[in-house]
């Protein structure tokens, strides 16, 4: 009676078992997906000289778009090994907000980053130097490094 009724609970349980490692399987080698927000960075930059009391100067600026060099700086990061940039932000894992603040001085850090889980929490946040470094600490607050 026992062994009819353990035969039972196994041809029950195999299936639902065979399922749930298929699905941990398939859920393991899906990548982490970053959505990277638009981002524009604001430059400005000008001259001005004066020549026997003739005074002549420039200024340029406006938007320098920064958002496909994020992307493509998380794809060239070791530490963003196994992390996929996507396009489609209902599927990504997580959201990146990278900003560059131009005029500043050689000192100051320019590079703002803020990093979202899919529930919309801030789950890290840096200011660096390097377009690069702050790629690099969203790849590493994604890791739990």
């Amino acid at each position: 009676m026992v062994r009819r009724g353990l035969l039972a609970f196994l041809v029950a349980a195999v299936p639902l078992i065979v399922a749930l490692s298929r699905s941990q399987a398939a859920s393991a080698s899906d990548p982490i997906r970053i959505f990277v927000t638009h981002s524009d960075s604001w430059s400005i930059s000008g001259n001005a000289a004066e020549i026997v009391g003739i005074g002549r100067g420039s200024l340029r600026g406006g938007a320098k778009p920064q958002t496909a060099e994020v992307m493509k700086t998380i794809s060239k990061r070791r530490e963003c090994h196994g992390i996929v940039v996507t396009i489609n932000r209902e599927r990504a894992d997580y959201l990146l907000m990278l900003e560059r603040v131009g005029g500043r001085g050689v000192i100051r850090k320019d590079n703002k980053m803020a990093l979202f889980n899919k529930d919309g929490d801030m789950i890290a946040s840096s200011s660096t130097r390097s377009l690069g470094n702050a790629v690099k600490d969203a790849c590493r607050a994604i890791e739990g490094r």
